[in-house]
């Protein structure tokens, strides 16, 4: 059997509610037979990172390392890993497992994150009650369904928020069916919304980002838009009704603001959420029948989505926008992230 090469990981754990994480060491289970153990590079900063150390879900377990945007450095491979050798540099989003079996009503059908068996690269339990930990470390050791290969046009440095922000955009636009010639608007430009306007944007489509910060209009042009629409302005908004064939929500948009999004909406279009809003939603049910607009979900996306992602990103030259710190300031990264001053994403790089 083989024997992974680092035996104690020094990360950076939250150890109570909040923001702040602090050194901390733990012993990772046995290299099992197809694992890979990766030494880390870089880690992005996800929302859902700062959520998880806040407890704001509520199902925290501390310590936690967080962060599951990861790239690095293969050092070792199980036994019956064939697909990966030491030196590839590779990825891990939030998945590290699912059960992958034909006759599993997720999995058949390429939604492994819904899968009953999965589990996240942290605040999870392995069967032999061993926590799960993420990225915010020097290694990590992983299922070798989950490890992906970071094609080597990319700039493993740009690779991180791909692992997760990429995916979450990318995996909906495929699978609801965006096309050329399709008006899709992305609303929220931050760290989703600047790579769903490229992927869009790839994929043929006329691009038209909304935000309520009319400071972003330059660089959502830049990135692909075609038009910017500032949601404060009336006459802007006006430009759009009962126009786009699908809405990409990826910023926490007030739950009431929904039914306005409807009026955006051409016959049939499709509104996606990529981010939770607070509070429930109201609607009157001649909203639908009127407009047959759907109102739908995504959740981050299947390990065939993240391949195909990672290549579609190579291929046209989809690539983040971040700002770098290194992991030993990874307190202050996090603060930063949290003031939701970043253009527009972090990513630590190992010291």
């Amino acid at each position: 059997m083989v024997e992974g090469k680092i035996n104690e990981i020094h990360a950076w754990a939250g150890k109570t509610p909040g923001l702040a994480v602090e050194s901390w060491t733990y012993k990772p289970r046995p290299l099992g037979e197809h694992d890979v153990e990766i030494k880390i590079n870089y880690n992005g900063i996800c929302g859902s990172d700062i959520h998880t150390l806040k407890n704001d879900w509520g199902n925290t377990n501390y310590p936690i390392v967080v962060g599951h945007e990861i790239v690095g450095k293969v050092i070792t491979v199980g036994d019956k890993v064939t697909a990966f050798k030491e030196g590839d540099i590779v990825g891990v989003g939030g998945q590290i497992h699912a059960c992958l079996k034909s006759d599993c009503k997720a999995c058949s059908r390429e939604l492994d994150p819904h899968c009953p068996e999965n589990m996240f690269v942290f605040n999870a339990t392995y069967p032999d009650g061993t926590p799960t930990q993420g990225g915010f470390a020097e290694a990590v050791r992983v299922e070798d369904n989950y490890v992906h290969k970071i094609p080597a046009s990319i700039d493993p440095v740009y690779a991180p928020p791909l692992m997760c922000a990429g995916l979450t955009v990318y995996t909906p636009m495929v699978r609801k069916g965006v096309k050329k010639g399709d008006r899709v608007g992305i609303v929220g430009i931050g760290g989703l919304g600047h790579l769903a306007i490229q992927f869009a944007k790839a994929l043929g489509a006329e691009v038209i980002a909304l935000s309520h910060s009319s400071n972003k209009r330059e660089q959502s042009l830049a990135l692909g838009a075609s038009k910017f629409v500032d949601i404060s302005n009336k006459e802007e908004v006006d430009s759009v009704r009962h126009s786009l064939n699908h809405l990409f929500v990826t910023s926490s948009a007030e739950s009431n603001q929904y039914n306005e999004f409807i009026s955006w909406m051409d016959f049939e279009g499709q509104i996606v959420l990529l981010a939770l809003p607070k509070g429930t939603m109201s609607f009157h049910p001649g909203e639908f029948i009127q407009t047959e607009v759907s109102i739908t979900g995504s959740l981050i996306g299947g390990r065939k989505a993240m391949s195909e992602m990672l290549e579609f990103a190579a291929k046209h030259n989809i690539r983040p926008m971040i700002e770098r710190f290194p992991l030993s300031k990874v307190n202050e990264a996090l603060e930063y992230v949290d003031s939701g001053k970043p253009r527009y994403r972090v990513v630590l790089e190992s010291d």
